[in-house]
């Protein structure tokens, strides 16, 4: 199965008492880039999270983004500081003996003063919320592999219509490189029939030269290498990602044995199929840059 590099994913659920919302967004990329967005309090998370995607996901820049709300009320405990407000009430009451003055106080009037009260977050369980966590991420990144699994059996019906155009093309150049010989052996003849009135001289002469000019403008070996890179080609596509880049290696090999064509060409219609081919193998490369 071909995937593409770009797709989203998401999922929701809880754990350790949270409300989780779990996004995955990736694009292109030579590589794999993982950044890993996560609230404050939960970076001990970072490490586990990006070990775990990298064993998913081979290649491209991909954003984690996790948001979180606590549902349970329990999470958050008021403590009573019994001591000092023990002490609070026993400075009130002798101040009111030194001074003779009412020292009438209620509990409320003592959780007024600092630190008799105060608010403490429950230690969260690092251990369970991981465990918790792992299910949404399964579902999340399901979800962007489903995702680029649809691009990428679009992208590979693309790419394997243009490599059948590139063979066709091959083909072509094929058929027509005998002519390239042909007509320059002809030509020759006609220039050596005038400048040389030893026919036999003339004879042995042109077939010197058509042999050399043959084998200078020889395209045999660039077509053979091409149709064995397409047959590469349509291999790779069958085994499915990760052949990104064993595909844009190959791609570079295509421009190699086209460039060479070119540069031998002695033409004008193989150097018009070379440049329809070049042309072709330039858009396999484009598309290929958006394969894992």
């Amino acid at each position: 199965m071909i995937r593409s590099m770009t797709g989203y994913g998401s999922a929701k659920g809880t754990a350790a008492g949270f409300a989780i919302t779990i996004e995955l967004r990736s694009v292109n990329n030579r590589y794999l880039d993982l950044g890993i967005k996560l609230p404050r309090g939960f970076l001990f998370a970072e490490s586990e999270i990006k070990n775990y995607i990298q064993k998913k996901v081979s290649r491209g820049k991909l954003d984690f983004f996790l948001t979180l709300d606590s549902v349970e009320s329990d999470q958050t405990k008021i403590r009573v500081n019994t001591r000092l407000a023990e002490a609070y009430r026993n400075a009130i009451t002798e101040i009111g003996q030194n001074l003779e003055l009412p020292a009438s106080v209620s509990a409320l009037d003592i959780a007024r003063f600092p630190d008799v009260l105060s608010l403490e977050k429950e230690e969260l369980d690092q251990d369970a919320f991981l465990q918790q966590l792992f299910p949404l991420l399964d579902t999340a990144l399901e979800d962007f592999n489903a995702m680029r699994a649809r691009e990428g059996e679009k992208l590979a019906e693309d790419l394997l219509l243009k490599a059948d155009h590139i063979e066709e093309m091959v083909m072509a150049v094929e058929r027509q490189a005998p002519n390239t010989v042909s007509a320059y052996r002809e030509r020759l003849e006609a220039k050596l029939r005038e400048v040389l009135a030893d026919t036999s001289a003339a004879e042995e002469r042109l077939i010197a030269e058509a042999a050399i000019f043959a084998d200078r403008v020889a395209t045999d070996e660039e077509t053979v290498r091409l149709h064995s890179h397409l047959s590469q080609f349509r291999k790779l596509m069958e085994e499915g990602s990760p052949i990104g880049r064993k595909l844009d290696f190959l791609i570079q090999e295509f421009n190699r044995e086209a460039n060479t064509i070119g540069s031998k060409c002695q033409d004008s219609e193989i150097a018009y199929l070379v440049v329809e081919l070049k042309s072709e193998i330039e858009k396999i490369r484009e598309q290929v840059q958006n394969i894992e």
